[in-house]
């Protein structure tokens, strides 16, 4: 797979879709991270106009939506993680995070890198129930959708 430079309306040929998540397996992390951009309103469309590394290089529509349907193989570069951190709007770290859980099975357990307020937070959440995880979640994502709205 293979990243296309903004001016280039050339896109990559698709690689084998992982065996392990066709049918009724679950969604890989990052697969879900894309899904959930899609499902809160942003399309694949807007995904590629916005999905742009600090190269200028960009993945095609198709691209995210083979992620969603059909998994590649490989894991995505660095440069198309950049990319696609741009286009869902979520750091690049927890692309990262995803990433290495769908294609390495790894879930980070720690918070370094994480700032004290971040830790603080997610120490008062540990241990709450799912739906109380889910409605901070929501709340959370709906005032990063407002500011991307506000243009902020």
């Amino acid at each position: 797979m293979t990243v296309t430079r903004e001016d280039d309306d050339m896109t990559a040929a698709a690689t084998a879709p992982d065996q392990g998540a066709a049918g009724t397996t679950p969604a890989g992390a990052l697969s879900q991270l894309v899904q959930d951009a899609n499902n809160s309103g942003v399309t694949y469309q807007e995904m590629a106009d916005r999905g742009i590394d600090p190269d200028g290089n960009r993945l095609p529509r198709q691209w995210y939506q083979k992620l969603v349907k059909t998994p590649p193989v490989n894991p995505p570069s660095v440069a198309q993680m950049r990319a696609i951190a741009a286009a869902i709007g979520k750091p690049f770290r927890r692309v990262q995070e995803a990433t290495a859980e769908q294609w390495l099975m790894y879930e980070a357990t720690e918070l370094a890198g994480y700032d004290e307020e971040v830790r603080i937070i997610v120490g008062h959440l540990a241990g709450k129930p799912k739906e109380e995880l889910l409605r901070w979640r929501y709340m959370i994502e709906a005032e990063e959708r407002a500011r991307r709205e506000a243009g902020q």
